[in-house]
């Protein structure tokens, strides 16, 4: 995790939350959805088979359960979680929860509509909601 710089793209379109024992947890600034986007804190890679066995495994759990875990505490109808990286090529997944009655349901969230910001109150919540959805994925569990 030595070197570790986030992407100006990813800095200037979301919000910190946290960090897990592999990625850095942030929030989407865009309020139609909840959506988060893991970063594994590894310098210099773009595609999970750049990542250790190991750090595979602890993406896929950390990416897994925190959409097991907004999916409940949030009350979603499905979890979409997807790296794509053709715009901003440093490795991150998105988790992104999704609601039948959404902005762009049934349809990708990627190039649809316009994102909606948070206010700083609803940025502020989601981001306590979310802080302790990542409680049990600590170092202590790994």
């Amino acid at each position: 995790m030595i070197n570790f710089e986030l992407d100006e793209r990813l800095a200037a379109d979301t919000f910190p939350v946290t960090d897990l024992p592999l990625c850095r947890v942030l929030l989407m600034n865009d309020a139609r959805y909840p959506w988060v986007i893991l970063v594994p804190r590894v310098a210099a890679i773009s595609e999970v088979f750049e990542l250790s066995t190991a750090d595979q495994q602890t993406l896929w759990h950390e990416a897994s359960h925190l959409g097991e875990a907004m999916k409940t505490a949030l009350a979603g109808d499905k979890v979409n979680i997807a790296t794509l990286g053709n715009v901003v090529s440093q490795l991150h997944v998105h988790v992104v929860l999704r609601r039948h009655a959404d902005a762009c349901w049934p349809a990708p969230v990627w190039g649809n509509g316009t994102p909606e910001p948070y206010s700083l109150e609803e940025q502020a919540q989601l981001r306590d909601r979310l802080l302790a959805l990542t409680d049990g994925l600590n170092v202590a569990n790994h």
